[in-house]
């Protein structure tokens, strides 16, 4: 679908696993979001984990989005492949001054994985394998809009100062990455979980860091299973069956409380088009939504 505005969304999903339901919503309301506002969408692997990789899971992934009709605009964007540009923003970061390196072991942090000066201080000597941390002062507060959620505020300096950008194991850390390639894409608008909405503060404080702008987020909320956890690879939520796409884009709908179409069409891309016309975030439940049949 060619774009007529501004709006550039996106689906990010690890490839540590095949897609969800969870995963699907998540994936579904992003694509509506994006495809109602004339948008483009486009798919990011979010592959920075090698040891938490599953082999052919990333083709598995794109395989199942384009099952249920799920189509992107550009070519997918691999972490993997971005390590120099996620290297040029930890050298802005370090001209700016607010990098430093860690050593602390699990046993040394405080609260929330803070360094606590220990290493920012340089009264020890740091000795590799070390991480890299950005420095949050302690008077800093961030808040945010967020288009499902409503205001969101964090003393980011006093909750979750001096988080990591860039592991002690050598590996590129998440918040620096999406925040690095959501520039880079140009992404005006992340729907995503709700589980993902504590990460955020973080986002927006590298954002204003690096003198990037940030995105408009709304952050639906995650499916539970029935012993009321949250619906991911972890708890061994279900594969999606890619046979099944009307029914599992009828289970997704639901579960963002949107309206089906009245007749049992087993077209996903007729099903997807009576979606984006009826697409209204207002419906989306506040708590937590449950798949039902």
């Amino acid at each position: 679908m060619p774009a007529h505005s501004d709006y550039r969304g996106r689906f990010a999903p690890s490839p540590t696993g095949p897609l969800h339901l969870g995963s699907l919503v998540a994936a579904l309301a992003s694509f509506l979001d994006a495809r109602r506002a004339a948008g483009v969408w486009l798919v990011r692997m979010e592959d920075l984990d090698p040891p938490r990789e599953e082999a052919g899971a990333a083709n598995r992934i794109l395989n199942s989005l384009l099952r249920h009709g799920l189509n992107w605009d550009d070519e997918v964007l691999f972490q993997s492949t971005r390590s120099e540009a996620y290297q040029d923003a930890l050298r802005l970061l370090d001209e700016r001054g607010l990098l430093f390196d860690c050593d602390c072991s699990r046993s040394q942090l405080g609260p929330a994985g803070a360094c606590g000066n220990r290493c920012r201080g340089q009264r020890v000597q740091v000795k590799p394998p070390s991480a890299r941390r950005v420095i949050v002062p302690p008077q800093t507060y961030i808040a945010f809009e967020d288009g499902l959620q409503g205001l969101q505020g964090e003393a980011l300096g006093a909750t979750l100062s001096d988080f990591v950008v860039k592991r002690r194991d050598g590996l590129d850390a998440y918040q620096l990455a999406v925040v690095v390639d959501d520039a880079a894409q140009r992404i005006s608008h992340v729907v995503r979980g709700a589980d993902l909405l504590d990460a955020t503060p973080r986002q927006v404080y590298l954002q204003q860091a690096l003198a990037v702008p940030t995105p408009h987020y709304s952050h639906v909320p995650v499916i539970t299973n029935d012993a009321g956890q949250k619906l991911s690879k972890q708890n061994r939520a279900p594969a999606l069956d890619d046979n099944a796409a009307p029914s599992n884009l009828r289970s997704a709908l639901r579960c963002l409380g949107q309206t089906e179409p009245a007749t049992d069409s087993r077209d996903v891309t007729a099903l997807l088009e009576h979606a984006v016309r009826h697409w209204d975030p207002a419906r989306i439940p506040a708590g937590l939504a449950h798949p039902s049949p």
